[in-house]
């Protein structure tokens, strides 16, 4: 039987229909807004549980081409390998969803999302996420909870709660909050630069780089928001969270199938192995906490359970095994969290808000365009940066966009096993990676103006304990200073944690693996020492008060100020890669000038470009002139060059007539005649056939370039001037 649900939302309008398609899937959930058809479908595996302690959920979000009325580009006309849109949509479903799932649950899960049809307005992972929780709400799985999104923007100095995509484009802010009627989920935010647009009329050397036609020049100013304004949004944005989710556990709740019975991972605490643990191994647990803040993975546990075995062995059992695995790991995870929250010591001995040690070295990559080896604690991230023209940007396609979009600022994450000391093969990307990346390019993006360049970025982890996406945040900005390419601020990230046992709680700055994996939140900040460009959380405990996220978000600024401190030491110390580092620079001149800087028919301008080995663009209308070239100083000396035309006395134009005679100056010789530069700077060129009455075989056996030479008018085609003579 079919079901239809409509509700009115802020600022749109969603109507749900169940049981009419799909009806095999363990739950289904067809959606439309606004001319957007989005279907989400959960289905279980009731057969098989997964031993491991994990849950075994797989979130698929799948776009299609026909819902915008297009064809596939490129050579393949069917949907290949996801978009990175569809990667990291699949990824914000996945991390809401997770909290939802009932303690135990092993039954391999996937939640297919699809869309079939997209409007130019609806925001479609809005759409993802409240669609794939309604199919699962609804579901016959034993889920009672619903979880859903809400974006805000800030258009015009106004919030904006779920923008439409034309109010996002022009918004300072993107945040993304999902969460259930009670509770605080996920956070992904980010700000964007503001940006003064200008339209580059001309290229003027379109033979190096003809792509540059038409390019966008854009200023950028930083949009960093403070955190106490960051706070008045969480809390709007939040009020209209819990409400919506209100709505649909309302709206859904008679139409949940009936229940279906399955079993869960057996998740029974061995009392008895737990207890001998703590009595007798307490010094080994500590030995291995030790071990275990310096690295990701650590094999201390697992010699701790060989050392145990060989004394008991009557839990030599496979089965007596896993619960002694999971009974170090409690008394392990119990000593983290007791030392942090009675004592207030981590692990490896710092204080709450201790950075660990950092070191950065800059341009440790000589054929590199720049590069940078940012180590904090066991954490080191090699970013090495690489520009380029317009012609190297990433050239994608949006669902909804009318044209293909290129992207010309790149941030690459590459996490290879060696990093954590796993023998694992380097594979293709993965979505932690895809998302980390993202991550840090949001971070970045804000702060830094190409001026029509391409930047790609490319993070190398190479040791890792603890938050090597904020390492890529801190070594990309160094990476980019070391390339000279002016940012509007200083940005760096940390990595916030937090440990909880009823009211008590502690907040840790700049967290390491263990305090990941044993503690209650993982939020990764960025920003300047006065506001925030990007961040992203995720809650593992159930959710989190706006009091202790605006703590949280006070002791990152902490953290974040640390760190820049140390950057911009590190920043004063750079060497650029000269001779290998391409060079670019920005200056404006009077219009009424860029006639004489092109010269006739581009003379002038493509003289520069052979003399000096640089590519010019000039804007006609403001006159805004950019240079680019393999080195500082042909860049240089063509600025200077066009700084001396413009500053060069003007020449008075002459009235030129056929028959007239006068002094001119040999510029440049070519088999067929030589330019000669008549008084007023204005060229002519005299035929070799006009330079003698007997015949001239080379003209060079003639002139030189700088002779000073008589002629005469013969005749005008056009803007040019026949000479002869004289």
């Amino acid at each position: 039987m079919k079901y239809d649900v409509s509700l009115e939302l802020e600022n749109r309008e969603e109507s749900y229909s169940f049981g009419d398609v799909a009806k095999q899937a363990n739950g289904a959930c067809w959606l439309k807004s606004g001319k957007s058809v989005v279907l989400a479908t959960v289905v279980i595996d009731e057969t098989e549980i997964v031993k491991d302690d994990f849950l075994p959920l797989t979130v698929q979000y799948i776009e299609k081409t026909y819902a915008a009325g297009k064809i596939p580009g490129g050579f393949f006309k069917r949907e290949t390998k996801p978009s990175d849109f569809e990667t990291l949509t699949s990824r914000i479903v996945d991390r809401s969803l997770r909290p939802l799932f009932p303690k135990g649950f092993g039954h391999p899960t996937q939640v297919t999302i699809m869309v079939f049809s997209a409007d130019a307005e609806s925001d479609l992972q809005v759409l993802a996420l409240n669609a794939a929780s309604a199919a699962l709400f609804t579901s016959d799985i034993d889920i009672n909870r619903s979880v859903s999104a809400v974006r805000a923007a800030k258009v015009d100095g106004e919030i904006v709660l779920n923008p439409t995509l034309p109010q996002l484009k022009n918004s300072t802010l993107d945040l993304y909050l999902s969460g259930t009627k009670d509770d605080l989920l996920m956070i992904e935010m980010r700000t964007f630069g503001s940006e003064d647009i200008e339209v580059n009329d001309m290229i003027i050397d379109p033979m190096l780089d003809p792509t540059m036609a038409g390019a966008v020049l854009a200023t950028h100013t930083a949009n960093a928001m403070s955190e106490d304004e960051l706070i008045e949004v969480f809390e709007k944005t939040e009020k209209e969270l819990f409400s919506t989710n209100a709505k649909y556990e309302k709206a859904f709740a008679p139409l949940q199938k009936e229940i279906a019975a399955l079993d869960l991972k057996a998740h029974i605490a061995n009392e008895e192995m737990i207890s001998y643990v703590r009595d007798n191994h307490m010094s080994d647990i500590a030995d291995a906490m030790n071990q275990m803040a310096k690295s990701e993975r650590s094999t201390a546990l697992r010699q701790l359970r060989k050392k145990i075995l060989l004394t008991k062995e009557e839990w030599a059992t496979i089965d007596a095994e896993v619960e002694l695995k999971d009974a170090i790991d409690r008394v392990k995870k119990e000593q983290v969290r007791s030392q942090i929250l009675n004592e207030n010591v981590r692990a490896d001995g710092r204080a709450l808000t201790e950075v660990r040690p950092i070191t950065i070295d800059t341009n440790v990559l000589p054929n590199a365009h720049s590069s940078c080896l940012f180590t904090r604690g066991q954490t080191q991230a090699l970013v090495v940066l690489t520009m380029g023209g317009a012609k190297d940007a990433q050239m994608f396609e949006s669902l909804t966009d009318s044209a293909t979009q290129n992207e010309n600022f790149m941030v690459h994450y590459n996490f290879p096993g060696f990093s954590v000391g796993e023998a694992s093969p380097v594979m293709g990307t993965k979505r932690r990676e895809l998302g980390h990346g993202n991550l840090a390019k949001r971070a970045l993006e804000p702060t830094v103006n190409l001026d029509g360049q391409t930047v790609r970025l490319v993070s190398e982890i190479l040791e890792s304990n603890g938050s090597s996406s904020m390492a890529t945040v801190c070594g990309g900005y160094m990476a980019l200073r070391a390339a000279d390419i002016e940012t509007s601020d200083t940005i760096a990230g940390i990595a916030m944690g937090m440990v909880s046992e009823g009211d008590k709680y502690a907040i840790l700055s700049d967290i390491m693996g263990l305090e990941d994996h044993d503690g209650d939140m993982d939020f990764k900040v960025t920003g300047s020492k006065t506001g925030i460009t990007a961040m992203q959380m995720d809650i593992k405990l159930g959710g989190i008060s706006l009091d202790i996220l605006k703590e949280a978000l006070y002791q990152a600024k902490e953290g974040r100020s640390h760190i820049i401190d140390i950057m911009l030491e590190a920043e004063s110390k750079i060497e650029f890669n000269d001779g290998v580092l391409p060079s670019v620079d920005f200056f404006h001149i009077d219009p009424s000038f860029i006639g004489e800087i092109i010269g006739q028919a581009g003379k002038t301008i493509r003289e520069m470009i052979e003399k000096f080995e640089v590519a010019i663009d000039i804007d006609k209308k403001d006159g805004k002139v950019k240079i680019t070239g393999k080195n500082k100083g042909g860049v240089q000396a063509a600025r200077e060059h066009i700084h001396g035309i413009v500053n060069a006395p003007k020449k008075e134009k002459i009235k030129y007539e056929v028959g007239g005679v006068y002094d001119g100056i040999v510029k440049r010789i070519v088999d067929f005649g030589a330019f000669v530069e008549l008084p007023d700077g204005t060229d002519g060129l005299l035929h070799i056939s006009k330079i003698s009455d007997k015949r001239v075989d080379k003209v060079s056996d003639v002139f030189s370039e700088g002779d000073k030479v008589k002629v005469e008018i013969l005749e005008f085609k056009g803007n040019k001037i026949s000479l002869g003579r004289a």
